[in-house]
């Protein structure tokens, strides 16, 4: 099976239902809402399935993409995808395993973007979005955009993120968060 991305490209996808695929209209609106921000960004795309979304930020211009994902064959597929957009400039890394403890080995580094689309019904959104605070992954001026049902909002607070802005686009919903005004490390980097 194929999905079509930015520039009309053709990327692969699993077979089965394994992976849910980003629908277009929904990868459309997240880039549309980070127009102007990808080009040379560093990109995280977490339980990146088909890796369409960290495909279509290479597309898009992205300087640096990681994807994690938990299953084998969907990293291969993740593979072949990145490798088949990204230009000579550009860097991707695509790592298997859990993401709650995989994002404790990017500590240190910092991402313009970071795409979350677990399974809607897991509980992963609560410590993977605490992870991403505690480890300080999101960049000063950085958002995070987590897919979940529209249902209901997938966390509790979370001290050093705030809520942004939160789209719906029929049975899918967006929540962005950006580091709080507060946050004492956005205070110290500004002086």
């Amino acid at each position: 099976m194929s999905l079509r991305i930015y520039g009309n490209r053709q990327i692969k996808t699993l077979p089965t239902l394994d992976t849910r695929p980003t629908v277009a209209r929904v990868r459309e609106a997240v880039f549309n809402i980070w127009q102007g921000t990808i080009t040379d960004c560093r990109w995280l795309d977490l339980c990146a399935g088909t890796g369409a979304m960290a495909a279509e930020a290479l597309c898009r211009g992205a300087a640096e993409v990681i994807a994690i994902e938990k299953w084998n064959r969907a990293c291969i597929i993740i593979e072949e995808n990145l490798q088949q957009v990204a230009g000579e400039d550009q860097t991707f890394q695509v790592v298997q395993g859990d993401v709650v403890k995989r994002l404790k080995t990017l500590a240190g580094q910092q991402f313009d973007r970071i795409y979350f689309d677990p399974p809607y019904a897991s509980n992963l959104y609560q410590p993977v979005l605490e992870a991403i605070a505690n480890y300080q992954l999101l960049a000063p001026a950085g958002e995070v955009a987590a897919e979940h049902s529209p249902n209901r909002l997938p966390v509790k607070a979370i001290p050093a993120l705030e809520i942004c802005r939160q789209k719906v686009y029929g049975n899918t919903a967006l929540t962005f968060y950006r580091q709080t005004s507060d946050d004492p490390l956005l205070t110290d980097a500004s002086q």
